[in-house]
């Protein structure tokens, strides 16, 4: 398997993958949208805002981002990633300790465990540092967790904020949080910003960015086939790099040294691309070759 990636990336003559799924700070493309996003992060932090809201679509790169910021961050901040947290009162907050790297036995109760964490805030504060917890995924937490969380930024010192929360998810997470019922949350939350997809113009930027960090020398999508890739992924890069990668191998499977409109066209007809969006069925020539336009 390694070898036949070998081969992969030295026909195009690049040094690696260039459109991996995972998510990869490396390869970050600064489009607008993603330029604001991370403003808004480094906003929230430096104003040391109680709650910064970070939404988008599946795909467009929240967690990318992310892991942009944790590599931007100084060491006088503790950061605890929590992923998917679930469960009810008290189960949060175990979350949160594990993530802090501190113990949350079984058998403790709520009050030991928001005990242990308020005294972890306290501790850092007297240290010269502050927390921040980010929380992926947040649309999976519940009503119960987001209020539990505007909570916990009530621990201050005098003027001083001991925690600040960055909540990044899906749309939902923004309707939810708009909600009557949690009107004091929503008025905790100082920096927000939604990442939208790409355009089509950004989306064959993205691309050739990508390749270029790859390694590649020459253009390799031809402007027909980022057309083809933007109109069938809707310009969210997690997409956008799925169809490229596929691109990709089926224009090395045909010794094609680009990849066309047609390549695309062919991979979307063998149905091997699985993008959850509807698109319009294709009637292919025999005559055609996988790398013509």
């Amino acid at each position: 398997m390694q070898s036949s990636l070998n081969i992969y990336t030295a026909f195009f003559g690049l040094t690696e993958r260039p459109f991996s799924l995972v998510p990869d700070p490396d390869f970050l493309f600064w489009s607008e949208s993603h330029s604001r996003t991370f403003t808004m992060l480094e906003y929230g932090i430096l104003t040391r805002a109680p709650i910064t809201l970070i939404t988008g679509e599946v795909g467009a790169g929240k967690t990318t981002i992310l892991h942009h910021l944790l590599r931007s961050i100084g060491d006088d901040v503790r950061v605890g990633l929590i992923a998917n947290a679930n469960g009810g009162r008290g189960e949060l907050l175990r979350w949160v300790l594990h993530a802090l790297g501190q113990p949350a036995e079984a058998t403790d109760t709520y009050v030991d465990l928001f005990g242990r964490f308020q005294q972890f805030l306290i501790d850092e504060y007297a240290a010269g540092g502050r927390v921040i917890l980010i929380f992926d995924e947040a649309q999976n937490l519940s009503r119960e967790s987001l209020e539990e969380l505007r909570m916990f930024t009530n621990i201050n010192a005098n003027k001083d904020e001991l925690l600040q929360l960055v909540l990044v998810g899906q749309p939902e997470l923004r309707d939810m949080i708009n909600r009557p019922d949690l009107q004091q949350f929503a008025q905790r939350v100082s920096s927000a910003f939604h990442l939208s997809a790409m355009n089509q113009e950004t989306t064959t930027a993205y691309i050739a960015h990508r390749m270029t960090i790859a390694g590649a020398h020459r253009e390799v999508f031809t402007p027909g086939a980022c057309v083809a890739i933007y109109e069938n992924t809707g310009g969210v890069p997690r997409l956008v790099n799925q169809l490229s990668d596929l691109c990709l191998v089926y224009a090395f499977t045909a010794e094609a040294r680009q990849v066309s409109r047609l390549t695309v066209d062919v991979v979307m007809a063998d149905g091997v691309f699985f993008s959850g969006r509807k698109t319009g069925s294709l009637v292919l020539r025999s005559d055609q070759k996988i790398g013509t336009d």
